[in-house]
């Protein structure tokens, strides 16, 4: 809780941090460890305030129901499917069918018909009340669900159906002459609700929770798209955390502590690179007055502070920006990610390290411009 509240606190939601963090430590729970965060669904609606959001405890999937099917099922068996539900065509490149009468036609049309009605029996025979498919559902096997009294969803996008099949426990098929090899998916219900002014379908009590939906909620479509980058922020600081635990305090503090440590290593190297070591020090110093000059602060004097402090024995004092002082990070609750913060740390030593080979640069000539008239 304390990684995510630290995370949101430079961003859009930092006057909502506590309860985004929460949303965040909850989805991230939700995924039993996985870490896959295309499990996590963000939904985006217009309308209220940031603090209106909440995570769906159960799974929202924002499509339509067919044309007179139901639009609730009780204790649903979901076959999900990536199949195409449109009318068979002669679907190779060239080719062409010619007839000498109407009634040809109609026969051809009649056998497509014919084909399409034998697939969504088979369909049926899977024991299934709701079909979702990633590709569209045409006029006349919608038709024929809807005879059945099964709940029909078209064009679930392939993020959607993935979500869906780990959410539900089924599996995504694309044929269906074989049911008794076909897991389907279970959940309690499936309604359709309003989220402002808007229809979304609800997966209510599913059969395996390694799924969520975070729904946003705010003024514009702006704001909702900050939101989004901020939360996903959090989202894969929260998910690296669980894969590797270990925690650093925040503020600056953790930047000098490896600035001294280096201090240390490089009074005892000899050569040339002891100088390396002490510019590399220097550059873990700055990091700490760049937060406090972003901050509004005169960096010099904290930055001053931050060393005496450390100097004392007091490791864990930090930047606190909200009074412009030096503070105890642990009392604060200001905590950073340690596998996201090595990665920072080798990521900005290896670009400067590609900057330091660079011998020279070539430029190509400038475009001669012609003259203006």
């Amino acid at each position: 809780m304390k990684i995510s509240q630290t995370t949101l606190s430079s961003k859009l939601l930092t006057h909502e941090k506590l309860h985004f963090a929460t949303l965040a430590v909850d989805a991230i729970l939700r995924l039993k460890g996985s870490g896959d965060l295309t499990h996590i669904q963000v939904l985006k609606k217009a309308g209220g305030s940031l603090g209106d959001s909440y995570l769906e405890d159960g799974f929202l999937l924002d499509k339509t129901i067919g044309v007179g099917q139901p639009r609730k099922v009780q204790n649903a068996k979901i076959l999900i499917a990536n199949t195409s539900m449109d009318t068979d065509k002669i679907k190779i490149y060239g080719s062409r069918v010619r007839v000498d009468s109407m009634m040809k036609v109609a026969e051809i049309e009649k056998a497509e018909k014919e084909k399409m009605r034998l697939k969504c029996q088979k369909i049926m025979k899977h024991g299934c009340n709701v079909f979702i498919n990633r590709q569209l559902i045409y006029n006349f096997p919608e038709s024929l669900f809807a005879e059945s009294g099964v709940m029909a969803i078209e064009h679930a996008d392939f993020e959607g159906v993935e979500r869906l099949a780990a959410v539900t426990g089924g599996e995504v098929v694309s044929t269906f002459d074989h049911p008794e090899l076909v897991t389907l998916g279970e959940c309690d219900v499936i309604e359709e609700i309003m989220i402002g002014e808007d229809k979304v379908i609800r997966f209510g009590g599913c059969k395996a929770g390694e799924a969520c939906t975070i729904v946003l909620r705010g003024a514009s479509q702006h704001i909702l798209d900050e939101a989004e980058r901020s939360l996903h922020d959090a989202l894969s600081i929260l998910a690296s955390t669980v894969k590797e635990p270990r925690t650093i305090c925040g503020g600056g503090c953790t930047e000098l502590l490896m600035a001294q440590a280096v201090d240390r290593a490089a009074e005892e190297t000899a050569g040339k690179k002891a100088l390396a070591m002490a510019a590399f020090a220097k550059a873990l110093r700055q990091l700490p007055a760049i937060v406090a000059d972003n901050g509004g602060y005169d960096s010099a004097e904290l930055v001053t502070q931050l060393r005496a402090a450390h100097a004392k024995g007091k490791s864990t004092y930090g930047l606190d920006m909200y009074n412009g002082e030096i503070a105890d990070m642990k009392e604060l609750g200001v905590q950073e990610s340690f596998k996201s913060k090595l990665q920072v740390l080798l990521s900005a030593s290896e670009a400067a390290e590609m900057i330091l080979r660079v011998d020279d640069i070539i430029k190509c000539a400038p475009r001669q411009r012609e003259p203006m008239y």
